[in-house]
């Protein structure tokens, strides 16, 4: 049995996370009191305390998650080391994916998420506008209420379920064109903006340059690409373009796990708080097997079943 480790994405967050790991083991504890100096503000309390408020803006969000993923991902590593064949994970849980892969460091990966997290907050700012879940539409269905709304695929997460971005208006006019069109479900998703899609083309612009002096190494593991659902280059200077392209265009977790059954993996274990990565992939392939590590339980329990 192949495994893949899979880092959650932005959603997850959740106050508290990563507290019970840095309490009980003086290395996680370095990696939030390192985001701290790297970052400039106080990540660890906001991510052992919260509130959820701030935990919710971008440019916190998205370190957050990564330190906290990484912190489970280290803590199994030191319980029982486990050879992963590939890495994966949904829009900023890729970056994970690509430290882990030692694609680039603990502290370059922060910087660039600080920095993606910004200026995606700020692009939200600009332009009022959103994400809607659509759930049971047959692709038919899908083209239709894009051509009738205007919305465009900003997250592809299974067959029968795919989430759309728009402005304001398209996300209300889809949730009434979805009932009309007798699609199962569309439901409206607290986001501060439309991710992955023209929207955040002012955040593109601006992480540009910012990863132009981030060095990138060739993965030591082969890391799947949200923008292609395939296997990143191991040229560098190609991962840097594809995930600069990841900012405004759709992520394709549906074929990223697709590409991993390719490769062999057969079991899944998502780092990061909560477990929306383990249930994407259930309904993507139920025959498939999840573990996940969050806290210190889900850590024992995923130990027992490795």
């Amino acid at each position: 049995m192949s495994d893949c480790c899979v880092f959650a994405g932005q959603g997850a967050q959740v106050p508290g996370m990563g507290r019970d790991f840095a309490e009980a083991d003086a290395t996680a504890m370095e990696l939030f009191d390192k985001a701290n100096a790297v970052l400039g503000f106080d990540l660890k309390t906001v991510c052992f305390e919260g509130p959820a408020e701030a935990l919710t803006k971008s440019n916190v969000c998205q370190p957050a998650i990564f330190v906290t993923s990484y912190a489970a991902y280290l803590a199994l590593q030191k319980r029982r080391a486990t050879p992963f064949a590939a890495a994966a994970g949904l829009s900023l849980g890729e970056w994970g994916a690509l430290c882990a892969a030692g694609v680039l460091d603990f502290d370059a990966t922060l910087t660039v998420l600080e920095a993606r997290g910004r200026f995606m907050q700020e692009a939200c700012e600009a332009t009022p506008s959103g994400m809607i879940a659509i759930v049971g539409a047959s692709p038919a269905q899908l083209d239709e209420l894009c051509a009738k709304t205007g919305c465009t695929p900003a997250n592809i997460n299974s067959a029968a379920q795919v989430v759309l971005s728009g402005d304001k208006a398209q996300i209300a006019a889809a949730a009434t064109t979805a009932k009309e069109l007798g699609i199962k479900r569309a439901i409206p998703l607290a986001t501060a903006g439309a991710f992955h899609s023209k929207f955040m083309q002012p955040a593109r612009e601006k992480l540009a340059p910012v990863l132009d002096g981030i060095t990138f190494h060739a993965p030591k593991i082969p890391v799947i690409s949200n923008v292609t659902g395939r296997v990143h280059s191991s040229d560098p200077a190609e991962i840097k373009d594809v995930m600069l392209r990841q900012v405004t265009e759709t992520t394709r977790w549906a074929d990223d796990i697709a590409a991993a059954k390719e490769l062999g993996c057969t079991r899944f274990i998502e780092f990061g708080p909560g477990k929306v990565l383990s249930g994407l992939i259930k309904k993507i392939d139920a025959a498939l097997t999840t573990l996940n590590v969050s806290d210190l339980a889900t850590l024992d329990a995923t130990v027992s079943a490795l």
